[in-house]
């Protein structure tokens, strides 16, 4: 989560509190700079989304010296009618990859797994 992507323009399939939560679920101890990088918003929408998400429940943390842990409680249920029933675990299950596991796109938008 090093790298801060250039911004994006236009609609996308994901919000930006599915893709703050996906990467909490990458990295539980990461740092606000470094989510919003990775979801390039800014720290400011980051904070707001995070305490969008632990007012309702669907994530806690604790605070250990200068870090956070964040915890998310893979129980709940999505908020949209259209989701009901569905737990954050498995939409979580389609976003959230180990970084050895990722995989890269070349220019074509082809797969290429890592080794």
């Amino acid at each position: 989560m090093d790298e801060v992507p250039e911004p994006h323009t236009g609609w996308t399939f994901l919000t930006n509190h599915a893709r703050v939560l996906a990467a909490i679920a990458d990295n539980h101890n990461a740092r606000i700079r470094d989510i919003a990088a990775h979801c390039r918003l800014t720290e400011r929408a980051v904070q707001k989304i995070i305490a969008d998400l632990e007012q309702d429940g669907y994530l806690s943390h604790t605070r250990e010296g200068r870090t956070n842990t964040y915890r998310i409680d893979p129980s709940k249920v999505l908020r949209h009618p259209a989701e009901s029933g569905l737990a954050v675990a498995s939409l979580l299950s389609l976003l959230v990859h180990d970084e050895a596991d990722r995989t890269a796109l070349d220019a074509d938008g082809r797969h290429h797994a890592s080794a």
